[in-house]
């Protein structure tokens, strides 16, 4: 007997509202029952958008929301992510299941993810979804994208990631730039579950009882393009996804070295020359790379349609007209 199980997203984010309105868009296209949005900064245009949509939670985290729930804002992006996240856990019974995702994460999947969800065991707690990454090119026009899929941690990841990328895929863990964690969709019916950016914990427990989607994936467009990889550089560098206190590739002691470091010194090295190198091996949707990648069946394609969502979800906020 097919059962299906109810779902709900949450995300804090801090874009644009077009970018806003894709996301909440996708995942409505997508089946979810409820869509939280925290503002993680004031966006009138988004918060009209979704403030009255019977699927939608809409909350601003301003200040005096942050003194109320918290007793001040947190500094760490990552800590009002996983503040927001494990609030909203504690109000999502309405429905089974519920995953934090971030505002360039689109789930894939090839039928519906109700279903998907429904015919997971019941003593499952967790459930992770595997990212794919992006390669970045100047236009999509909401056409296909293509992506770099997982590469499973075992013997042969680290030759494997070397091949596809021969002058830094010693040091690209797993041949991403951002994560290989992906992210969880955990059960709402556990009060006590605390979740992270990327895991979850029960009474201490890590991801207790998790099972793997394999047929799922976490489409993240970490970098879609130069201009936009350019313009998130510097916070990432030092904030977020190429911070200094993230473990190397490799084990220090076999000469590994953080990805930090690595683009640190390109920049003291050779600047944006450097980085634009780097760029285009490891980022940009390239022939040879492609070639490279579906040699190793790693090559996904696939059309996310986000301005077709958009267009349909939010007529009045689409800053173009439809065209997939």
């Amino acid at each position: 007997m097919t059962t299906t199980a109810r779902w709900s997203v949450c995300a804090t984010v801090k874009a644009p509202a077009d970018d806003v309105l894709r996301f909440v868009a996708y995942y409505l296209d997508a089946g979810a029952d409820c869509i939280w949005v925290f503002l993680d900064n004031p966006n009138p245009d988004a918060y009209a958008a979704l403030e009255h949509h019977p699927k939608c939670r809409v909350v601003t985290c301003d200040i005096d929301y942050w003194q109320r729930i918290f007793g001040r804002r947190p500094k760490k992006h990552q800590v009002r992510q996983t503040q927001n996240a494990t609030r909203t856990l504690a109000r999502a019974g309405a429905v089974d299941w519920l995953l934090h995702a971030d505002v360039d994460e689109f789930l894939v999947a090839p039928h519906s993810i109700a279903t998907m969800l429904g015919d997971i065991p019941h003593n499952a707690v967790t459930a992770r979804v595997r990212p794919m990454e992006l390669l970045s090119a100047e236009t999509f026009n909401g056409g296909n994208m293509a992506f770099k899929d997982f590469v499973p941690a075992g013997p042969n990841r680290d030759t494997i990631v070397r091949q596809l990328y021969p002058k830094y895929g010693a040091v690209v863990k797993g041949g991403f730039l951002s994560h290989l964690a992906g992210k969880v969709f955990v059960r709402t019916d556990h009060p006590h579950m605390e979740l992270r950016i990327h895991n979850a914990f029960l009474d201490g427990v890590k991801n207790p009882h998790e099972v793997t989607l394999n047929d799922m994936s976490l489409a993240h467009l970490h970098a879609p393009d130069w201009a936009s990889w350019q313009a998130h550089f510097d916070y990432r560098l030092e904030k977020g996804a190429y911070r200094a206190d993230l473990a190397p590739a490799q084990l220090r002691e076999k000469g590994g070295v953080t990805l930090h470091e690595v683009l640190s010194g390109i920049v003291a090295q050779s600047g944006m020359t450097g980085l634009r190198q780097f760029f285009d091996e490891v980022c940009a949707d390239t022939p040879a790379l492609r070639e490279r990648l579906e040699a190793r069946g790693l090559l996904k394609i696939h059309d996310l349609q986000l301005d077709a969502k958009l267009h349909h979800h939010f007529p009045d906020h689409d800053p173009l007209a439809a065209t997939v």
